[in-house]
């Protein structure tokens, strides 16, 4: 079988240094796109592995579609706002287009934004936005929808409170919730990407679960007692949400605090929960549970 040419952009971030590991481990060829004068450990791990790495000006038409020359699928992991996930995404969408590549992966990698209002989550928004151009494009596109990253248990999301030996949740305590490592996520894109057929939406979560079952989760690992926290409701946290935009805007920020509580609001809203799963399309992924992801915080 042909080995199959992967353009990936945003290879230098933790989304993409993943992606481009598991698409050499999986065979492929990965021609890596980077900006201008790129440097530093990511570009030398990516050329270490075998990535081809060219240099590009996502204002350059011509030469974005010169970059995706015999590429088999074009996987997008560059994060940021308007100015990223719009702008240059459409360059890219237009260069691989322009390009003849015959796929089109988006830079999602997120919660099902497709069952959110608008205007509920800025950054779900923009991947929104994007997604109607590249449902008028003349590509195969496909999605990657997860869970909340897992990893983000361990501190960054400020729901398991290990301090205070805490569960921390809006709304309703018995509703489900999705979640899905980033090793599982870029492991799972990679393979996507190598397919030759793919549907336009892809849902996967590596577990679910609810608060309850956090706790548990969080209680076993540590040996020591968890407790439920209900903060308020979800109409309070929307509340508390425009006053913390008000007080602190940081548009210019990707994630500014109200961001993320933009994001813990819809998924305990219950509305972006993902099904059907598609877990089962490819061997050899094995699931990481968040047992496995608190345990790393707690040894």
């Amino acid at each position: 079988m042909q080995q199959k040419r992967i353009i990936l952009a945003g290879a230098t971030g933790a989304l993409g240094l993943k992606i481009a590991h598991y698409l050499i481990q999986s065979g492929a060829t990965v021609r890596a796109l980077v900006r201008r004068g790129s440097a530093g450990d990511a570009v030398v791990a990516l050329k270490q592995q075998g990535v081809e790495i060219v240099e590009v000006d996502y204002k350059d038409l011509n030469q974005l579609a010169q970059a995706c020359a015999d590429g088999d699928c074009v996987v997008s992991a560059l994060s940021g706002l308007r100015e990223v996930i719009i702008d240059a995404q459409t360059n890219l969408l237009q260069a691989a287009v322009a390009a003849h590549v015959p796929r089109f992966i988006p830079s999602d990698y997120c919660i099902d934004y497709t069952r959110l209002p608008p205007g509920s989550n800025r950054n779900l928004d923009l991947r929104r936005e994007f997604a109607q151009r590249l449902d008028k494009a003349p590509i195969a596109a496909t999605s990657v929808l997860n869970g909340m990253f897992t990893d983000l248990l361990t501190g960054q999301a400020p729901v398991v409170l290990f301090g205070l030996r805490r569960i921390a949740y809006w709304g309703d305590a018995g509703k489900l919730l999705d979640f899905t490592t980033l090793d599982n996520t870029t492991h799972f894109t990679a393979l996507a990407a190598l397919g030759d057929t793919t549907p336009r939406y892809l849902r996967i979560a590596g577990e679910i679960a609810d608060v309850m079952d956090l706790k548990q989760a969080a209680t076993q690992v540590t040996g020591k007692t968890f407790r439920l926290f209900r903060i308020g409701s979800l109409r309070a946290f929307r509340t508390l949400i425009r006053i913390t935009k008000t007080i602190a805007p940081s548009e210019q920020e990707v994630f500014p605090p109200w961001q993320g509580m933009q994001y813990l609001h819809d998924m305990f809203s219950g509305l972006p929960k993902l099904n059907p799963l598609d877990n089962n399309r490819y061997a050899g992924i094995r699931w990481t549970t968040i047992r496995e992801v608190l345990a790393s915080r707690a040894s």
